[in-house]
């Protein structure tokens, strides 16, 4: 017997479905709306702990947590789970946005938890609250909301935010791809490459965010207010 897949059964329920996205979206927007200019985290679910990523990971959530930044992200194990943790380590919000599917449980060290069915009810809330992003190390998943981010701030849906791609030996394939054939062909342009920051250091990644942060900071009012 063939499985069906939920994009399949679209048809079959539309109404309900749209009450529950709906149902979705308020209860997002309900828990998350004393976050001002958060840092979302994006990377693989399959690092495991005591890994240098895993650690490293952990280490620029702490160290943006004790800075006072609240830290996003998609709340299941791997890098999610180690930026989480570092951001508890802190004291800091840590917030983690879950997706119900086989093989992803949430991780313990979200302080506040939200469990999402549909993967882009939860994708407009990793990014709605942020105002940087850092993208580690990641698969498919990561590449999709890395892919969002940046056509957010090419088609100005949102500021230019800071993008932080850490790990230039990893990146290096999707980078050159960029310039040697997305760009050499036209089809994007220059400015939009430069929306894209590489770090290789802990400390560049922080300093980046704090940097950015005390620049747009007006009248003790984030730039992302309002």
């Amino acid at each position: 017997m063939v499985q069906g897949y939920e994009i399949n059964e679209l048809a079959k329920e539309e109404s309900w479905r749209m009450f529950r996205i709906i149902g979705e979206l308020v209860e997002g927007f309900d828990r998350l709306s004393d976050i001002d200019g958060a840092v979302t985290i994006y990377g693989s679910a399959r690092v495991k702990p005591g890994t240098e990523l895993f650690t490293t990971t952990e280490e620029i959530a702490r160290r943006l947590g004790n800075l006072g930044f609240t830290i996003i992200t998609g709340g299941g194990p791997g890098l999610m789970e180690a930026a989480n943790k570092g951001a508890a380590e802190a004291g800091a919000i840590s917030i983690g946005l879950n997706i119900e599917i086989p093989k992803e449980r949430p991780n313990i060290y979200a302080t506040r938890s939200i469990s999402f069915s549909h993967f882009f009810v939860r994708k407009i809330m990793l990014v709605k609250y942020a105002a940087a992003f850092v993208i580690m190390p990641g698969g498919m998943g990561t590449l999709d909301e890395l892919s969002e981010v940046l056509t957010l701030m090419q088609t100005h849906k949102i500021k230019p935010f800071p993008v932080i791609l850490f790990n230039s030996e990893y990146w290096r394939g999707f980078l050159d791809w960029l310039n040697d054939s997305v760009l050499a062909k036209g089809f994007i342009s220059e400015d939009e490459c430069q929306l894209l920051r590489v770090c290789d250091e802990v400390d560049e990644v922080v300093e980046t965010i704090r940097r950015w942060r005390t620049e747009h900071v007006i009248l003790g009012k984030s730039a992302v207010a309002g």
